[in-house]
């Protein structure tokens, strides 16, 4: 499988399995261990989480599987992100889902999250969300501090806007090595807001988190979905594909700017879509028949 360069000390499988519904698949950990070795034949060799997936959760779901084999930690990509605090028996005391970006919070989150993945470092760590109460020069510190400490190689950003991008790189010395953000053929804000083309700008490969819109572009009615659909249906048809999820996915993969998806299924056979994709470079016009599907933009 295709790898994508985000540093020089970390390499991704261009397909990424996210861990976000681990606990809804029904694995025992070694169900898990199964499913990770079959994904391992496939190429994909990267992981997505976060602290708050699963209610807290998915990280030590993982970490069993780690416990079980240790030496498959050498072969594997670990993704986490912090920086949520959302409602939970397990924190009782809060009483709304906020941000907290706090240099405390940022480094006590990390050092939870080696504990719980029973590794002594994270491949690379995101930022969850655009935090509006974020201290830069705070975040900042947290991540030198876990860079130079070993418990973290590489850092990066979710749902950031461009502003809240350029802020925080403004005062990170390091380079943030990618922006992980909701893009499919039915969400395309992040064409049109700057988003995609700051990552251009600074030669960083976005994420796709929901590149199927969280299953929307199969199963919403609205006008905009059904079209889609057609439209997707159109395209496979030309190249004799069965599945839509490899449109979707090579509608991604296609675009310049070396998206990543992250694939948030169990089921093989919707993984194996995804990397079918890879092998599928949609033509500019077909790219912009997708588009245009969702999106009325004059061309000149």
């Amino acid at each position: 499988m295709e790898r994508i360069c985000l540093s020089e000390t970390l390499e991704v499988s261009r397909i990424v399995q996210g861990l976000m519904r681990l606990t809804s698949w029904g694995f025992t950990k070694y169900d898990f261990l199964h499913h990770i070795e079959k994904l391992l034949d496939f190429g994909i060799t990267t992981f997505d989480n976060a602290d708050i997936y699963g209610d807290y959760t998915c990280e030590a779901r993982l970490g069993e599987v780690l416990s079980i084999k240790p030496g498959l930690r050498k072969e594997i990509q670990i993704i986490t992100k912090c920086g949520i605090k959302i409602l939970s028996d397990k924190f009782p005391e809060r009483r709304i889902k906020h941000y907290d970006t706090s240099k405390e919070h940022l480094i006590s989150s990390v050092n939870h999250s080696l504990q719980n993945l029973k590794t002594d470092y994270l491949d690379l760590l995101l930022i969850h969300h655009a935090d509006p109460f974020m201290d830069p020069i705070a975040v900042s510190e947290a991540f030198h501090y876990l860079y130079k400490s070993g418990k973290v190689l590489n850092f990066g950003v979710a749902n950031f806007k461009p502003s809240n991008f350029n802020l925080l790189q403004k005062f990170f010395k390091l380079p943030l090595v990618t922006n992980q953000i909701k893009l499919s053929p039915l969400n395309l804000t992040h064409f049109t807001d700057g988003t995609v083309e700051l990552c251009q700008e600074y030669e960083i490969p976005p994420m796709a988190a929901s590149p199927l819109a969280g299953g929307a572009i199969f199963s919403s009615s609205s006008e905009k979905a059904i079209n889609l659909c057609q439209k997707l249906e159109d395209i496979a048809k030309r190249y004799g594909i069965n599945s839509l999820d490899t449109i979707c996915y090579s509608f991604l993969t296609t675009h310049p700017s070396h998206i990543i998806p992250i694939v948030g299924t169990a089921n093989i056979n919707r993984i194996g879509n995804a990397v079918k994709a890879l092998d599928l470079k949609l033509s500019n016009e077909e790219w912009f028949e997708i588009y245009s599907t969702v999106i009325e933009d004059d061309v000149d």
